[in-house]
């Protein structure tokens, strides 16, 4: 049972913050492969609910957090930017190392981006840096707090 709860705190950790996902996992004990499949599911679910709901979404909270939202903003100018820049390939890439995968694919969703494309360059880009970091964790042998202290702080 508790292996199951394991899963479940990284999944649901992979779905707003792929790399503390893959952080948990290692923390967990987990094998590389474990950390692969639960964190990649963890990602894309977060990318199929927002791709599907993700306007809805948005739009629910702004009316519930925000009275006057600026169409201009600083963040809304910098999404165009990136999205110019890098397009769905690109943001793909970042998102999980500088996005959560909400914001990776509120920005798609976001820019009109179709949603089989959204799903493939996600899919992907899970899958890539699932194995990045789950042969980073799990070659490290990452099994306590102490541990990933000792390799950034010491």
């Amino acid at each position: 049972m508790q292996r199951f709860i394991d899963y479940l705190v990284v999944f649901a950790i992979s779905m707003f913050k792929f790399i503390f996902g893959c952080l948990g996992g290692a923390l967990r004990g987990f094998s590389f492969l474990e950390i692969l499949i639960v964190t990649v599911l963890g990602m894309m679910t977060s990318v199929i609910i927002f791709t599907y709901f993700g306007i809805a979404i948005r739009n629910w909270f702004f009316i519930i957090f925000r009275k006057r939202r600026k169409i201009f903003s600083k963040r809304s100018r910098r999404m165009v930017r990136i999205w110019r820049k890098y397009g769905i390939i690109g943001v793909a890439f970042m998102t999980p190392l500088l996005f959560s995968p909400i914001a990776g694919t509120l920005i798609a969703v976001s820019f009109g981006e179709k949603k089989q494309r959204i799903f493939f360059h996600m899919l992907w880009s899970a899958i890539l840096w699932a194995v990045i970091f789950g042969f980073i964790t799990t070659q490290f042998n990452i099994n306590s707090m102490a541990e990933l202290k000792s390799y950034f702080f010491e």
